[in-house]
């Protein structure tokens, strides 16, 4: 069996899924009325420290020859230390997805406690 790729439609393919993250969890902020986009201090609070850590780790690992980014599937738009804009996103979109998705079920099942209720 011969495997065909679109390299045009394989170029988004790391954009594509961060989008499909946004989709499937963003809602909650407009449905669930969840709030989490009006604690936006408190959400950077808690992305950017874990968001910083593993940046640095890409970057050493770039630098060192660990690993690379596949040209084929990235934008080709890079920021600080070789690291593309995909891999800037993910370390944003994906713990933000995940805090909308625990809050929306904390929205939900009023009597699930996580330990920070006040």
């Amino acid at each position: 069996m011969k495997v065909v790729y679109n390299y045009r439609v394989l170029k988004f393919g790391y954009m594509a899924m961060l989008t499909f993250t946004i989709f499937g969890s963003f809602w909650l902020e407009i449905v669930l009325k969840i709030g989490v986009l009006k604690r936006i201090k408190r959400v950077l609070l808690s992305i950017l420290p874990v968001a910083i850590f593993f940046l640095a780790w890409d970057a050493y690992a770039i630098d060192r020859g660990h690993w690379y980014f596949d040209q084929d599937q990235i934008l080709g738009i890079f920021g600080p230390f070789n690291i593309p804009l995909e891999e800037f996103l993910f370390f944003t979109v994906i713990p933000m997805a995940a805090i909308m998705t625990i809050e929306g079920v904390r929205t939900v099942k009023k009597h699930w406690k996580i330990g920070d209720e006040q």
